[in-house]
């Protein structure tokens, strides 16, 4: 099966009160983990790299994983999907490169600009097909090239959402509603909160139409305290609480992005392997351990967070 966009996959979501788990990719650990749980569950997935993930492993390699894990996964409806594109110009290589869908991220700006750089990517991409989706508001934390202090950080306007995907022709639309990047989305002792008043008015505003969160990892405490008891210093990390996360899938959220939660996975693995046994120098050792957690974790969110076991052939 080719990759596919994610406009039947939001769909049938938005229809279903689930979302699309959009997982973050960076080597084929992750890759094979995020897909053989996603296969076994006949969950569709949404396969996302970041500009500093196509720094790392290239952009031909990262697509040549995915192409191969179409191979092993003929039976699920993958997207491969451009995290956080900062201008046109990554965006426009992506679209040429085989990507499905491209994010432009262009929250930064003021609101009209936002407005003009995505459209010139909506042109762009709906020309050849590929989707596209926008940022309104700015989340907290820091992710691969985006750092955005808590100072800076800003809700959603539901005021604006109306006339940016009017004048934007934008697919989807990610907003900020209390979510952030990283595994320290919240200070020790202060209470984890969505504003779901904001969420309800943006789908009032838009209806029907799929929404999306960032920085949406709950930050395992299962894989914090593993990697803590073999030489890591996480103290403090703190996620999103996935009830939260699933009341916000059984409404207008459609896409739900995890990258933080599968770092840490994969991590406490690694770290267990070699703290454990300072002797193993075979890097299959040990990576095997971290993809076994990596997969667990996507399985966990597939049936408990996101609602999309056994979607796969509605969404094809």
């Amino acid at each position: 099966m080719p990759l596919v966009t994610t406009t039947n996959m939001f769909k049938k979501a938005y229809e279903g009160g689930y979302a699309i788990g959009a997982f973050n990719v960076n080597n084929m650990e992750i890759v094979q983990g995020i897909t053989e749980a996603a296969g076994e569950l006949n969950s569709p997935i949404i396969l996302q790299v970041s500009a500093g993930a196509r720094k790392y492993a290239n952009h031909t390699y990262l697509t040549k994983l995915v192409e191969a894990a179409l191979v092993e996964n003929p039976n699920i409806p993958i997207a491969l999907h451009l995290d956080h594109g900062a201008d046109f110009e990554i965006c426009k290589s992506c679209i040429d490169g085989g990507f499905t869908s491209v994010m432009i991220d262009a929250s930064h700006h003021a609101f009209d600009e936002n407005i003009e750089i995505t459209r010139k990517v909506v042109d762009y991409a709906h020309e050849r097909g590929v989707v596209v989706e926008a940022e309104l508001g700015q989340l907290a934390g820091v992710e691969d090239d985006v750092k955005v202090a808590a100072e800076d950080a800003s809700y959603t306007h539901p005021d604006e959402v109306e006339e940016f995907v009017d004048r934007t022709g934008v697919d989807s639309l990610a907003i900020a509603i209390g979510t952030s990047h990283g595994a320290f989305k919240f200070k020790p002792g202060q209470k984890p909160m969505l504003r779901f008043d904001i969420l309800d008015e943006v789908s009032k505003r838009l209806p029907n139409f799929p929404i999306v969160l960032h920085g949406a990892s709950s930050v395992s405490q299962e894989y914090v305290k593993i990697i803590q008891a073999n030489g890591g210093n996480l103290a403090d990390a703190i996620g999103i609480p996935e009830d939260m996360l699933r009341q916000a899938a059984r409404s207008a959220v459609c896409k739900i992005n995890i990258d933080s939660d599968l770092r840490l996975a994969l991590t406490a693995g690694v770290r267990e392997v070699m703290w454990n046994h300072p002797e193993k120098f075979d890097p299959r050792e040990y990576l095997k351990v971290g993809r076994q957690y990596v997969k667990d974790v996507v399985a966990h969110k597939i049936t408990t967070v996101l609602g999309s076991e056994g979607k796969a052939p509605e969404c094809l």
